[in-house]
Order: structure tokens, then sequence, then C-alpha cells
């Protein structure tokens, strides 16, 4: 019987109890890619001094760079780091734009949530605002807080669909979901503010704020969006389809793992 394709799903550096460090991956994304895109997850580590780009795509038909909490340190788009906007994760920043070039370049799947969306745009020059709530104009993008500025304890509530993102016509998402607008969830602070060379835009809120991207010239699939994609795709028909849709690249990327070199040559 044949496998399930793999996808390495990167991980977070995080401290328990402020001195233990950590990788850790939301459960969330692991349940997507097994329930919705039938792949096998496997969580890497988001450091080069322990992950080796190569090794990992000689295992994995896939990747997903999730979403995570800290911002992609600015020095990567030629821009002055703040306190303000801590914290930073370096090491992943180090491993997942190489990353996302790597595995352009070499048509494996990709698929980008949230920080990987941003990391995607940062990896082909691109750069992002740190807190586009702060851009007049712009809506507040940061999951919904109670009064005393705890984040709200229903993940019904923090996870809603709260604005409307007009897709481009005739674009890959649009012809993915049916139709050219859809209405996503909204937990970011970071957003794109320039995008990269190669990075086409798909779909924008409301406010003007970049939620879907594609990578011109791909030749697999490399898609990315800023909502987080990976809350309930098993019932919501928006993130349903973006999940479906990897898995039958990762299935077709698995399958041409298979072919003789010469006949892959060839195609």
């Amino acid at each position: 019987m044949r496998r399930r394709a793999v996808v390495g799903v990167i991980g977070n550096a995080h401290l328990v109890d402020n001195r233990f460090a950590v990788q850790h991956v939301g459960e969330r994304n692991l349940r997507a890619v097994s329930e919705v895109a039938n792949a096998l997850p496997l969580m890497f580590a988001a450091c080069s001094e322990i992950t080796e780009i190569e090794e990992l795509l000689d295992i994995v038909d896939g990747i997903l760079l999730t979403g995570g909490r800290a911002n992609v340190h600015p020095t990567h788009f030629n821009t002055e780091p703040n306190p303000k906007h801590e914290p930073y994760d370096e090491a992943r920043d180090g491993l997942a734009l190489q990353l996302v070039r790597t595995c352009v370049d070499r048509g494996i799947p990709l698929l980008g949530i949230c920080r990987g969306l941003q990391e995607m745009n940062v990896a082909f020059g691109g750069s992002l605002h740190p807190e586009i709530r702060e851009i007049p104009g712009r809506m507040n993008h940061r999951m919904p807080r109670l009064e005393n500025g705890e984040i709200h304890p229903d993940a019904t509530v923090v996870f809603a669909d709260r604005h409307d993102v007009r897709l481009k016509p005739d674009g890959v998402f649009s012809k993915l979901f049916g139709r050219d607008v859809v209405r996503v969830n909204s937990l970011h602070g970071q957003g794109i503010l320039e995008p990269g060379g190669r990075v086409v835009i798909e779909g924008i809120a409301e406010d003007g704020t970049i939620e879907a991207i594609r990578i011109e010239g791909a030749p697999g699939f490399a898609l990315g969006v800023q909502w987080h994609a990976e809350y309930d795709p098993q019932h919501n028909p928006i993130n349903r389809a973006i999940f479906l849709a990897f898995g039958e690249a990762l299935r077709a990327y698995q399958l041409s793992r298979q072919q003789p070199v010469s006949l892959r040559k060839s195609g």
C-alpha cells in the first residue's frame, strides 16, 4: 500500500517557564494536514543548526509554513528593529527564507499561512509592516481581546471570520474557491508592505491589506494566505479547499519523485 505524502510542518521557538527552549506547532496545523490534505504531518525544527534543508526535502513531499507569534526580523528587508515589535525568531527566519526559495525552485509544494505568507514575501525581496493597524485606514487585524487585555477565551470568537477578501478575477484562488469574494478570519499584526519581485497579489482585504499570494513562475504549488486557514478546514469550505488543493499537489509531487530520473527530465 502506498504511503501517504509527508508534509514538513515548521516549528516555532518557544520558552517553557521562561527557561526551557522548545519547538512547537499548533495542533490545528497538524490536523489540517492529516485530516483534510490526507498527508502525514512531520514537525521539523526551525533552526539551521538542527534541520538541514536538503536532508529535510529528501524526506518530505511538501512544506507547511505555519503562523507564529514572532515577527520576521526587519533586517531581512532593510529596516531597523524596534523592541516594541518583538518577539523575533531569527533562527526560523534563517531557515525559512532559504527554504521558501528552494521549494519554489524545485517545485516542491509550499503553503504559507500568516507568518508563512510573510516569509514567502520577504524571501523574494518584499517588505513587511510590523503593525498593519497603525497604517491610516487599516483595520485591527489582531485577535479579539477582553477589556482587561486578555485573549478572548472562546476559540470560535477568536477564529471567527471578520472581514472579506476580494480575489483576483480568474486567479488561482478565485478558481479554487469558485468565487471572487471570501470571508476569512484575521489574527495578525505584521503584514505585507511591499510585495516581493515574484509575489503575485491574489487577494486583498476590505482595507487594502494583502491576504493571498502566489509565486510567479513556480513550477509547483506555491501559495500563501494571511488568514489562519488551519482553523476548522474540516468544515469551513474556504479553508477546506486550500488544504484539499495542497493535498492534491502533494500526491502529484510524490508520484513524480517515484518516476525514474530520465522520465522526470523528459516530462
